[in-house]
């Protein structure tokens, strides 16, 4: 059975037409699914009961199935667990910040990365998420947020994986988070975060997307880079950069580099020093978070004062910075803390 998630609007035509019904009726299932929240297509009460039927047996929705949510103290964060159709599991997250309305999207089961920070890559990877089940994540939040009166308002795919090594299901699943009868997310709060995949940078550069870009950097140099993200050896960081920057020139989009702090690896004023002339003149952001626990790994968390006085010396170089509130750290909800669950 095809999923009805990995459908474009064009697709549900074509996919309509080939099975003998009319193409606007497309128009209707997209807004029953993506508007108005249905969870199945029994409950599409304006379309015949033999297309409602033809759809059930023909075409898979839902594909996920929620297993638990759990919510952090201060309830600005939750966390949602999915089970896969293979019984594996995946997580995403829910972030409440004033009016924003953020899910962090999974791409994969686990992670090829495999950051020293970072829970999700600690098993490796298992495989890729299909479109629809990427695209299933931010519908259920979405139709979870409609019961309060409200809906996503930005994706970012900085859940488990990355993103450009499940290219085109990452380019289809934009192209439907996009889509006016769909959700019809503005592409301006679409996310996308990657350790640095030199063609797939270059390969988002030239699709009929704006979507913004992060780099996670971690390091301001190759030789340390290495150490933190295993995967940096197949890329070198001068030619990733390079491939942000040409990102930057063809999107006109302002580029963010993520920097979690190690404490006494990478958060030193020497460090900072080599990060802002490695920066120096580019149009940026740098994201400071802190590193967050994660069973199992001996690193450890900056205090306060060496963050401010890292912030400090990029700042005084010109270099434009936000630190990165922590939020679900209570429920390994936070930046790297993402893993497979049993």
């Amino acid at each position: 059975m095809n999923p009805f998630c990995s459908f474009s609007i064009g697709d549900c035509r074509n996919w309509l037409t080939q099975n003998g019904e009319k193409s606007f009726r497309a128009d209707q299932i997209f807004d029953w699914v993506y508007v108005k929240g249905a969870s199945s297509f029994e409950a599409m009460s304006n379309l015949s009961k033999e297309l409602r039927a033809k759809l059930s047996q023909c075409l898979a929705f839902p594909v996920l199935k929620q297993v638990r949510t759990l919510e952090s103290e201060d309830g600005e964060t939750i966390k949602f667990l999915w089970e896969l159709s293979d019984g594996k599991k995946v997580e995403s997250v829910l972030i409440l910040s004033g009016d924003r309305r953020t899910v962090c999207v999974s791409i994969q089961v686990g992670c090829p990365a495999r950051c020293a920070f970072c829970a999700s890559g600690k098993q490796g990877l298992k495989r890729n998420l299909t479109t629809a089940e990427v695209v299933e994540q931010v519908l259920h939040i979405d139709r979870f947020l409609k019961e309060k009166g409200e809906r996503v308002s930005h994706i970012v795919f900085m859940g488990m994986g990355e993103p450009m090594e499940n290219y085109d299901t990452l380019v289809q699943a934009i192209a439907i988070f996009h889509e006016p009868k769909g959700l019809n997310i503005s592409q301006r709060r679409i996310t996308v975060s990657t350790v640095g995949v030199v063609e797939g940078i270059r390969r988002l550069a030239e699709e009929p997307l704006k979507v913004n870009l992060v780099l996670s950097l971690h390091s301001p140099n190759q030789h340390l880079r290495k150490k933190i993200i295993p995967y940096a050896r197949k890329y070198p960081l001068e030619e990733i950069l390079m491939a942000m920057d040409e990102y930057a020139e063809k999107t006109k989009r302002d580029i963010t580099y993520e920097y979690t702090l190690l404490a006494g690896i990478n958060d030193g004023r020497r460090e900072a020093e080599e990060l802002a002339h490695l920066l120096s003149g580019k149009q940026c952001t740098v994201n400071l978070i802190p590193y967050n626990p994660v069973d199992g790994l001996s690193l450890k968390r900056p205090e306060k004062d060496s963050i401010e006085e890292f912030r400090a010396i990029l700042e005084d170089e010109g270099i434009n910075t936000t630190w990165r509130y922590t939020k679900g750290k209570d429920i390994a909800a936070a930046c790297g803390q993402l893993a497979l669950q049993n």
